[in-house]
């Protein structure tokens, strides 16, 4: 005979108050691979790229950890995202020493789940800058034909030559560019730093149409304009748009668990302000988030803002119309 233990409660429920209080970590479940998705989490464990020494492998496990520290309700922007079809999809099996067949793996399991959940937004979770370059192709592919524009939030253009190093998280705008999936014209990148960025890199990526625009920009004409902008270069003549963000383009002193660290960055609130922007437009179709190492964090707190930043854009999506 079953008997219920007065306030016993099951693993699943360990960590929940009450039941007025619902916890992204209760929300977020795991895909039951039928359900049909508006946004979809991926885990993408890979860090042996990173030019740095970086753990970014562990962060999407950092950053599920992180979601029973937030609730599913956001006061600023009048929503709770609870009844939004939002799972966890699980994470992509890296190869333990190739990262070309990690890239492989990567653009190849989007592309599946394209053919899947055509209409999916796919939240990419790093791992390194890299996994960006085989994401973006494989987004372009739900496009044939058509061309992707692409917001880009970072400390660095991410231009780097494979010349001296191979393909590596600094990289991927330069792979993103030369593969021609798309045009420097239709990206924007928001948060560049000064002495974080060799002048070559920089005269490619304008060279290459790329619109930049630096942290002084975003500190001196506020996030709005900028984003305006961004959005115009973006979505001029495209069918969709790509959000990539690293979280190092944050100042140091928000985001302490990054690999590539620095002051005179971006504060937290201009970036979530133009994520939720992103989520209310529907040319926006999806995003990463990369370059977190929760082993030189503090407290988790780079983590913990990479949920608010998700939550944020998600919140962005819940206002778009039906």
């Amino acid at each position: 005979m079953n008997r219920e233990i007065p306030y016993l409660k099951s693993p699943e429920q360990a960590g929940f108050l009450d039941r007025y209080e619902t916890k992204v970590a209760h929300w977020i479940r795991r895909w039951d691979g039928a359900e049909p998705l508006l946004a979809g989490i991926v885990g993408v464990p890979l860090s042996k790229s990173s030019i740095s020494v970086s753990s970014a492998s562990t962060a999407p496990a950092a950053i599920r950890a992180a979601f029973k520290a937030f609730t599913t309700y956001s006061l600023e922007y009048g929503v709770d995202l609870q009844d939004m079809a939002v799972r966890d999809l699980g994470d992509i099996h890296m190869h333990v020493t190739d990262i070309a067949e990690c890239h492989r793996r990567i653009e190849e399991s989007l592309r599946a789940l394209y053919e899947v959940q055509p209409a999916i937004v796919p939240i990419v979770v790093g791992g390194d800058h890299s996994i960006s370059c085989p994401s973006v192709k494989a987004f372009a592919g739900r496009y044939p034909g058509r061309r992707i524009g692409i917001v880009h939030f970072d400390a660095h253009h991410d231009v780097r030559n494979f010349e001296d190093g191979g393909v590596t998280n600094g990289t991927p705008f330069r792979g993103i560019l030369e593969s021609g999936f798309v045009e420097g014209r239709h990206i924007a990148q928001i948060g560049i730093r000064g002495f974080m960025n060799s002048k070559p890199y920089h005269d490619y990526a304008v060279g290459k149409g790329v619109r930049v625009f630096t942290s002084r920009d975003v500190r001196r004409m506020g996030i709005d304009p900028i984003l305006d902008q961004a959005l115009a270069v973006a979505g001029d003549g495209t069918e969709a748009i790509y959000v990539s963000f690293d979280v190092d383009v944050i100042d140091q002193a928000f985001a302490p668990g990054c690999p590539a660290i620095g002051t005179g960055g971006m504060n937290p609130w201009d970036a979530l302000d133009a994520l939720y922007r992103l989520g209310a437009v529907p040319q926006v179709a999806g995003i990463d988030f990369v370059c977190i190492d929760p082993s030189v964090d503090a407290r988790n707190a780079t983590s913990r803002l990479a949920v608010q930043f998700m939550l944020s854009f998600l919140a962005g999506m819940a206002s778009r119309p039906r």
